[in-house]
């Protein structure tokens, strides 16, 4: 009786086939950046938004595109500009002379699965209609709440080097999202696949390529799968000690909020069972702690001007705490 209930509680077949055959699926357009692609799913699995900081060309938004191609849900994308504002994110109401009435016309970001491709190219007030959005997944315009349809995901993107027309994201909205995604340029290996793969296919055929892997119904099953999977308590105090430490950190400007904490639990939890496992290691919590925490904590400037950077504290930090066993 007791290993009939082990090997129910451990039942991550369903979950692991879909996670390889997402995998496999980007993999047929995307070359290497296997982190970022875990990343993301993890990410999807825990319900949780994604910021994506690289140069151009690094292929940021393709990743986003192909991901709403293999999850077969509702997909949006939003160009943010200078002179976007809020209505044309959110939606707006309009008046209807016959019926003498507003009849509210729903924006871009009513959607499963939205891209907002350079996200810091939008003034503070359209970034600021994000806010409720992100959090609490509704929008409340004129006095009216309209809910989103779950699943609900942004993944935005921004360039870490032009800062010519952008702004900087306001600490409140880099709080919401999940995970900060760094990728980096390829190895001469991988671009040379890259050329081989453009040469052969072409771009306009690689997203014809990719199949659908998953639907609303089974990506929200699993969901509920992750948030099952087992932590013991003294991970939980783990956890909350890379946390805390972040606001006693003589590096540290700002430290992260109770939110980085649940960050890391989902995002754990998300991570073992990607994994094949049915509860969360040390290991996973030190493998999401810098995607979770580096765009939500400042280091003080004079890190700054000796060079460092927020992953290098954490990972600093990491190691100074004791590791649970």
């Amino acid at each position: 009786m007791e290993e009939q209930l082990f090997e129910e509680r451990t039942n991550l077949q369903q979950l692991n086939t879909a996670v390889d055959e997402l995998k496999q699926e980007v993999a047929r357009v995307i070359i290497g950046q296997e982190a970022m692609v875990e990343l993301l799913l993890v990410a999807l699995l825990a319900d949780g938004h994604v910021l994506i900081e690289g140069v151009p060309g690094v292929a940021k938004t393709l990743t986003a595109r192909l991901l709403s191609k293999a999850v077969d849900v509702g997909f949006s994308r939003i160009q943010f500009t200078p002179d976007l504002m809020p209505g044309d994110v959110l939606g707006t109401s309009i008046f209807h002379p016959q019926q003498a009435c507003f009849q509210f016309r729903k924006g871009p970001i009513f959607s499963n699965l939205v891209l907002i491709d350079e996200i810091n190219r939008a003034p503070a007030k359209t970034q600021a209609a994000l806010f409720e959005v992100m959090e609490e997944k509704q929008v409340t315009i004129d006095g009216n709440t309209y809910k989103m349809d779950p699943p609900f995901l942004v993944v935005a993107t921004q360039n870490p080097v032009e800062q010519e027309g952008t702004y900087h994201l306001p600490e409140a909205q880099l709080d919401r999202f999940l995970f900060k995604i760094l990728i980096d340029y390829p190895s001469i290996d991988e671009e040379v696949t890259i050329l081989k793969l453009h040469h052969e296919k072409g771009a306009e055929n690689l997203l014809n390529v990719i199949r659908p892997v998953l639907n609303k119904e089974q990506l929200l099953q699993l969901r509920q799968q992750v948030k099952q999977i087992h932590v013991e308590e003294k991970l939980l105090g783990f956890i909350a000690a890379i946390v805390h430490q972040t606001r006693n950190h003589k590096h540290i400007y700002l430290g992260a909020s109770p939110r980085a904490s649940i960050g890391i639990l989902n995002a754990s939890k998300a991570y073992a069972a990607i994994n094949g496992r049915d509860f969360v290691t040390p290991e996973d919590v030190v493998f999401v702690t810098a995607p979770v925490l580096r765009h939500r904590i400042i280091i003080t400037p004079e890190k700054e001007m000796e060079g460092g950077t927020a992953d290098e504290v954490i990972k600093e930090i990491v190691q100074t705490i004791e590791v649970p066993r």
